[in-house]
């Protein structure tokens, strides 16, 4: 099947992953543990954590990301198509941008993506979190997009998001630990109709966990 999905029944509702195996081969030779972990996530996602431990999408504090702001991204115009042509077909916004997304997009090649991070994998990880359950999230949009794997989030209303860049940050740290490819090869965003923020994740957890910690 060109687009293998299933459902999640995690903490907050059902999520359906999907995933596009024709894009997934031709976009991630590059990236061969990342074409692993999409396609071992399916029967081996640890419900459990999800169940449990505390959410990317609940962080709320500031890391300070340099992001640069751009009127009319590719993601951008993708998502008002979405929103239009998918007005009928499903009753979420998500739902429509992100299936619209990876059947029309060339760069994307999953959505709703499960991750997660266990505290011995993060230095002051049960400090900082204070839990001895794993961090977990769903990726909106995965894309693939030359020599970087970039983590999207769909924000409506974006341009007012106070935590997003945080929330996507762990979501590319997540990513990273699950599949082994170094946090420099992943980008970040967040977007709607009309905005996309974007940055670097390279922010070291460790350098900002002891910034934080001092105020």
């Amino acid at each position: 099947m060109v687009i293998k999905h299933c459902s999640f029944d995690h903490k907050g509702g059902y999520y359906f992953y999907r995933v596009h195996n024709l894009k997934l081969d031709k976009l991630c030779n590059g990236f061969k543990s990342l074409k692993s972990y999409l396609d071992f996530v399916f029967d081996n996602c640890p419900d459990e954590y999800f169940n449990n431990g505390p959410r990317g999408s609940s962080l709320r504090f500031n890391f300070g990301f340099d992001k640069i702001k751009i009127k009319g991204h590719e993601v951008s115009k993708l998502t008002d198509l979405g929103l239009k042509e998918n007005s009928e077909r499903y009753k979420t916004p998500h739902s429509k941008v992100q299936v619209f997304m990876l059947e029309n997009d060339g760069h994307t090649v999953a959505v709703e993506v499960p991750i997660w991070i266990k505290p011995k994998e993060l230095m002051n990880f049960k400090d900082f979190f204070k839990t001895e359950y794993p961090l977990t999230g769903h990726i909106d949009i995965l894309r693939v997009e030359g020599n970087k794997i970039w983590v999207w989030d769909y924000k409506p209303n974006a341009k007012y998001e106070k935590y997003a860049d945080v929330q996507v940050y762990f979501y590319a740290l997540m990513l990273s630990k699950r599949t082994g490819i170094d946090l420099d090869n992943f980008r970040c965003g967040y977007f709607d109709e009309k905005n996309a923020f974007m940055f670097k994740p390279n922010i070291d957890f460790v350098t900002k966990y002891k910034t934080l910690k001092s105020f």
